[in-house]
């Protein structure tokens, strides 16, 4: 395990940050070169995985700046646009994550409570012992990736939590799982009284002035909606389960994430305990290797490096158990940190990554689960370009 950051190199590499290129330096390269940037990175990935068609929305120094690629859906041959809504998978948790610290800020829960506490079903278990943090953060003991096929329904969710049993003690290992935050945003809904699909689409995203965000498409906005393509090419849409909306059921536009990037970046504005949420999901709690774990973010001390963040994003980290340091006390979020995550449903990839204080940010959305490795790359390149973006105008750019 390496060594946490001091205190001292979190100061070292704010300084670096400051003196390096910021926002002074955006009008260096104009919209022109920004586009050419976004690309020279996005049109080679599309080709080489069969990507029918991408969103991509930036930002930098406050301006957003849109760029459509391809089609929402092969049949009618129907364009990207500002309005296609894409499936974002696990990025869904950082909303999960936003409401259980709104019920925090809001009185209704508290971060170091026990599950049982908000479902008494689980009184006398293990996993009733363990804390809401452990669950936001994947160190609840070893929850699996997903449930089994056997979990159908709430009653069944309830007794598979009952009898689990972890293979760590909690707060010693994260490994990344649906049931885990899934289970962390059902307790957080309880807390507040409402059903979780209810406060995401009645309190959370309006207050985030999201007006294309759903657990639920409408009918009024089907057609917007892309089909996502599998592996063999056929058109997918997310299937229902067992804490799905908690785990990865959001479906929203580029525009819509990146106004949350935004928030997230700069949340003066928002209702004061909205603001205390945001922050809140930037804590830090546990690390592994360079990679620390707030609450669904995850974060690196920036200036980032690739390798780095491409190890935080592997399948050793992702679909394995790793030791963490606990981070005592939790890490306040500095702005100098490199924020983002990756999500994917069958026929939808997406990845969202932002450094708030550069006041950059990027938010790729795409209806083919294509690699990880590729979107990080790919995002990678704009940030460099982001770094010198114009801080003038907001454009729009269809391919």
């Amino acid at each position: 395990m390496k060594k946490l950051f001091t205190k001292r190199m979190w100061a070292f590499a704010a300084a670096a940050l400051l003196c390096g290129t910021s926002a002074h330096a955006a009008d260096r390269v104009g919209q022109a070169g920004l586009e050419r940037a976004v690309n020279e990175a996005i049109r080679p990935l599309m080709k080489a995985h069969n990507v029918p068609g991408m969103a991509v929305a930036v930002t930098a120094g406050g301006k957003q700046y849109y760029f459509n690629y391809g089609v929402a859906a092969k049949e009618g041959g129907r364009k990207v646009d500002g309005d296609t809504l894409f499936e974002i998978g696990s990025v869904s948790k950082t909303f999960t994550a936003t409401l259980a610290a709104y019920a925090q800020a809001s009185g209704a829960l508290s971060l170091t409570d026990n599950a049982a506490r908000y479902l008494p079903q689980l009184a006398g278990s293990s996993l009733g012992k363990t804390s809401l943090l452990d669950l936001g953060t994947y160190a609840a003991g070893g929850l699996p990736l997903q449930f089994p096929d056997a979990v159908t329904d709430t009653d069944k969710m309830v007794d598979y939590f009952r009898n689990w049993h972890p293979r760590y003690a909690a707060g010693t290992h994260r490994q990344y799982s649906n049931p885990s935050i899934g289970l962390f945003g059902y307790l957080a809904a309880r807390s507040m009284g409402q059903p979780f699909d209810a406060l995401m689409e009645k309190t959370l995203f309006p207050a985030l002035g999201l007006r294309s965000t759903y657990i639920t498409v409408p009918k009024a906005r089907m057609g917007d909606y892309a089909y996502g393509y599998a592996k063999d090419g056929k058109p997918v849409r997310v299937t229902p389960g067992v804490l799905d909306a908690e785990a990865y059921g959001v479906k929203t536009t580029s525009a819509d994430m990146i106004r949350f990037v935004e928030a997230n970046m700069n949340s003066a504005g928002l209702d004061a305990r909205l603001q205390q949420a945001i922050a809140g999901t930037h804590t830090g709690y546990v690390k592994v290797d360079d990679m620390v774990q707030g609450l669904a973010w995850e974060m690196y001390a920036w200036p980032a490096k690739l390798d780095s963040v491409l190890a935080g994003s592997s399948p050793q980290v992702v679909l394995e158990a790793n030791p963490v340091t606990r981070l005592e006390p939790p890490l306040s979020a500095p702005a100098s940190m490199l924020v983002n995550k990756t999500g994917s449903t069958n026929g939808f990839g997406a990845y969202v990554v932002y450094v708030p204080a550069q006041r950059i940010g990027v938010v790729m959305l795409a209806n083919r689960n294509f690699p990880v490795t590729e979107r990080v790359k790919a995002a990678f390149r704009i940030l460099a370009a982001l770094e010198q973006a114009p801080g003038g105008g907001r454009a729009a750019a269809s391919m």
